[in-house]
Formats: C-alpha cells, structure tokens, sequence
C-alpha cells in the first residue's frame, strides 16, 4: 500500500525499485554481517589485508550496500512512468535465457577441466550469442576478457587458477 504526503504525492514513486533495493539491502547486510566474517577464514598473520580472502566479498558487500541504498531512494525519488524510459522489465526470449544459463554450466562444468581462460572464452562466446551482438570486432573480447580475468587473478590477486589444459 502506497503512503501519502500531505499534498497529496506518492512517497513511494517506484515501488519496484523500492521492493528490489530493500532485498538487495538484505542480501549485502547478511554479506557483510554474516556470511563474511563467520564463513571466510583469515590467517592469523596477515601483513596486508588485501591479501586477505576477506577482502574481495567484503568490497562486493560495500557496493552492493551502496547501489541497493541507492536503488531504494530512487524508488523513492523517481517515478517509472514513462513509456521509453529504459527501467520497465521487459521479458526476454526462452532462447535467450536458456543460452544464459547454458553458459554458466559450461562455464562452471569446464572450468577444471579446460582451464580458465578456455571455459571463459567459451562462456562468453555463449553469452554473445545469447544477446544480439552483430558487430564481429566485438567477439574479439570473447577473448582478451577471459584472458584478462584470469591473469588479474593469478598475477596480480595470487589466486591460484587451472590457467590451460595443457
């Protein structure tokens, strides 16, 4: 039920928005609050704390707090009224979705066993198949995403990957 002020506005201009930052909200409060420090382990002698395993979702946490907040004060803010305003869901083809979630199985499923670099490049092949991207330039970053993924990893985050099969 939407509240009103005394002249007469909705408080709540986008109650979809609300909705989905108040989940979002939940989901980074139990990140942070929960999940992180009872789940992820930290050695006890730790000379950085960015080589903590805590500290890549404790990052994720911070921003998923902050965009959910965000979300909500723009369903607070901001009405979706407008036909072509670009926020209204539009359900996608069956195709498209299924070819969504094929590419995180595969993903997921070759990982180990093709390496890193090969099932990201295959995953993100499927994943530009399943949108329509028509321009063949861009396929070339089908590529160097997955290849620059995994060397941020393993080079920089010292994340031990399978980088190969061979």
């Amino acid at each position: 039920m939407m509240k009103f002020h005394s002249t007469g506005g909705a408080l709540i201009k986008d109650p979809w928005d609300v909705v989905a930052g108040v989940v979002l909200l939940g989901f980074s409060l139990l990140l942070l609050f929960h999940l992180v420090p009872n789940y992820i382990g930290q050695p006890p002698i730790m000379q950085n704390p960015m080589m903590s395993p805590r500290w890549l979702p404790t990052i994720v946490g911070w921003l998923l707090l902050m965009f959910s907040v965000m979300m909500i004060i723009q369903g607070l803010l901001v009405a979706d009224d407008a036909e072509d305003s670009g926020r209204r869901f539009e359900r996608g083809p069956w195709l498209r979705f299924a070819l969504m979630a094929l590419s995180l199985v595969v993903y997921v499923g070759l990982f180990e066993m093709l390496g890193a670099v090969i099932s990201g490049i295959l995953a993100t092949l499927i994943l530009f198949i399943a949108h329509p991207v028509r321009t063949w330039w861009i396929y070339g970053l089908a590529i160097v995403f997955p290849v620059g993924v995994t060397l941020l990893f393993t080079g920089v985050m010292n994340v031990p990957l399978p980088m190969l099969p061979f």
